[in-house]
């Protein structure tokens, strides 16, 4: 029988597709914190997960937890509660600081291919914080923790896919710049899954362009409350 989830938050799916699902686990909070499970040979594979009650019931159905993942230094979230529940590891990039010491849970350093999943790593060149993304070339699938975002507060509303307010006037492009991705997968919104390459490459070329009018956005959305 599946084990339930030990979070109080209700959740939402979003993100269904045949590699795997997403879900808010606080579905009306303004940071819309995305979680994501990853269907592959090797298991599910969850991403930056944050805990919700029933929550495992929804995994159960793409399989057996093979390990969490961290993408980003301050998303680690409930990695450690998920892992000890599934008896898995937790997995960091190799050049990772400062997270694996705050995780109550077995670790694992990775680095390129995550296991035989299919997924390579990719280390953002941000000065600002640590991320790394995911890339399956055979499906398409581009995931994303902090970069880009569907949110709100992370993109203008002629914008589909958002980057960050804190990279906007420098935008990591040559990151992302070999990536033709079918769907882009955020740890911030739910995720682009038409047209994602279009919109990649516009939240790039556009990212400097657009800041003043983002900037004006996320004071009115932040000054509301």
């Amino acid at each position: 029988m599946p084990m339930k989830g030990s979070g109080s938050a209700e959740y939402e799916a979003i993100d269904r597709f045949d590699g795997g699902v997403g879900w808010l686990a606080y579905p009306d909070e303004r940071m819309q914190r995305a979680s994501h499970a990853l269907a592959t040979d090797e298991g599910v594979w969850l991403v930056d997960p944050v805990d919700a009650a029933g929550i495992d019931d929804l995994l159960a159905e793409f399989g057996d937890v093979g390990g969490v993942v961290v993408l980003l230094d301050r998303h680690k979230r409930d990695a450690a509660a998920f892992a000890e529940r599934h008896d898995a590891s937790v997995f960091v990039p190799s050049w990772m600081d400062g997270v694996a010491d705050e995780i109550d849970a077995p670790i694992e350093r990775f680095d390129g291919t995550l296991g035989e999943t299919g997924y390579r790593l990719r280390m953002v060149a941000t000065p600002l914080w640590q991320e790394g993304a995911l890339y399956h070339e055979e499906d398409g699938t581009l995931v994303v923790s902090e970069t880009f975002g569907t949110a709100e507060y992370m993109r203008t509303d002629s914008e589909r896919l958002g980057v960050h307010p804190a990279l906007r006037l420098l935008p990591p492009r040559q990151s992302f710049e070999d990536f033709t991705p079918e769907r882009v997968l955020v740890g911030h919104g739910a995720g682009v899954h038409e047209h994602a390459n279009p919109a990649l490459g516009a939240a790039l070329s556009g990212s400097r362009r657009r800041a003043p009018s983002l900037y004006l956005k996320t004071a009115r959305l932040f000054l509301a409350n």
